[in-house]
């Protein structure tokens, strides 16, 4: 069966599949290729959902201020974007909306494509959730072992940490920036419609010198 998807989408929509195989999430990966969709896959369950303009310009944002944020820190980092990381042996896979090592980012810098089966997984990944997956992509996080998620959901940021239980527990600082205050990043992403990009960045990048300035 061959499904058709809309041409104009104002919002996330969300299509699931029951009794999805491997071969068909593999399947779906190669013949979407680069498009805005995600694909999600949970042992023989597979989601699919259309990003909406909106959820595409809060994830580049995101992006954009991290890459600010490292660069006033001189923090390395290597970034991953929305890569596709899956595990057969799991039988899980998902794309993150934005993903970055900083601790292992010199084992991935010179690689083309990540193997979850020898490559680290990224050390964090950003979900930006205005529309709510039916799957639980914190338990495939869990799986394939990426020990930090933050979850926007248009509002609020939670920093999610990946605990000794297996579970993820919300932290009030970042491991990635422990000194940070990360939790005031929504500020600037409710500014999106206000400003042009360049302000807006140009005014973190002014807070974040700020910041730093009053911690020396």
């Amino acid at each position: 069966m061959v499904a058709t998807l809309p041409t104009r989408v104002s919002h996330d929509q969300r299509f699931l599949f029951r009794d999805a195989d491997w071969e068909m999430y593999e399947g779906l990966l190669h013949l979407l290729g680069d498009r805005p969709i995600r694909l999600t896959y949970d042992r023989g369950v597979l989601e699919i959902i259309t990003l909406s303009f909106r959820h595409e310009k809060l994830s580049g944002l995101i992006d954009k201020l991290l890459d600010a944020l490292a660069d006033e820190l001189n923090l390395d980092k290597q970034s991953g974007g929305s890569t596709t990381f899956r595990r057969q042996d799991l039988d899980r896979g998902l794309e993150p909306d934005e993903c970055y090592y900083f601790e292992n980012a010199e084992l991935v810098r010179a690689k083309d494509e990540i193997d979850l089966t020898i490559d680290p997984p990224p050390d964090l990944a950003v979900e930006v959730d205005i529309s709510c997956s039916s799957l639980n992509r914190l338990g495939i996080y869990a799986a394939i072992k990426v020990p930090e998620v933050w979850r926007y959901d248009g509002a609020n940021l939670a920093i999610l940490q990946l605990e000794a239980d297996g579970e993820y527990h919300e932290r009030p600082a970042s491991r990635h920036f422990p000194s940070f205050p990360i939790h005031r990043l929504p500020e600037f992403l409710k500014l999106a419609g206000a400003m042009s990009e360049t302000q807006l960045l140009r005014r973190f990048r002014e807070w974040v010198r700020q910041e730093l300035g009053s911690k020396s």
